[in-house]
């Protein structure tokens, strides 16, 4: 089992920063690969990116994203982040981290991801 924190959402300006991160305990955290999904408003939830349990390797949904947007890890602090900039109001959205079942990325669906988190909002605006 493997229990998941998400923090450092909030309010921020269109062209602003902000960086979430996703604690995890429960069990070996370097065993999973991990994603960040959002969900706005009357929308389904959709992948924004992921990286593989080494921390080596990430996939992020499309070039626009990949452009601002930066996943990595910190295995040793049981830490998965998601550096956001040049924000939108279209990112508004309640960000998840999930584990994924493997160690490889990419891993794009949200059925082959085994654990989530309650989520952290979002806000971007004027």
């Amino acid at each position: 089992q493997v229990q998941l924190r998400e923090s450092g959402g909030g309010l921020v300006q269109p062209g602003g920063s902000l960086k979430l991160s996703c604690v995890a305990s429960g069990r070996n955290f370097a065993d999973n690969a991990m994603g960040w999904f959002r969900q706005a408003p009357g929308k389904e939830r959709e992948f924004v990116a992921c990286i593989s349990a080494n921390g080596l390797s990430e996939f992020y949904a499309e070039e626009s994203l990949k452009a601002r947007f930066t996943v990595s890890r910190d295995n040793g602090k049981n830490t998965l982040f998601l550096q956001m900039n040049s924000l939108k109001p279209e990112d508004t959205a309640v960000y998840f981290c999930a584990a994924a079942a493997v160690q490889t990325v990419p891993v794009t669906r949200a059925a082959e991801y085994i654990y989530w988190g309650q989520g952290t909002q979002v806000t971007v605006s004027s």
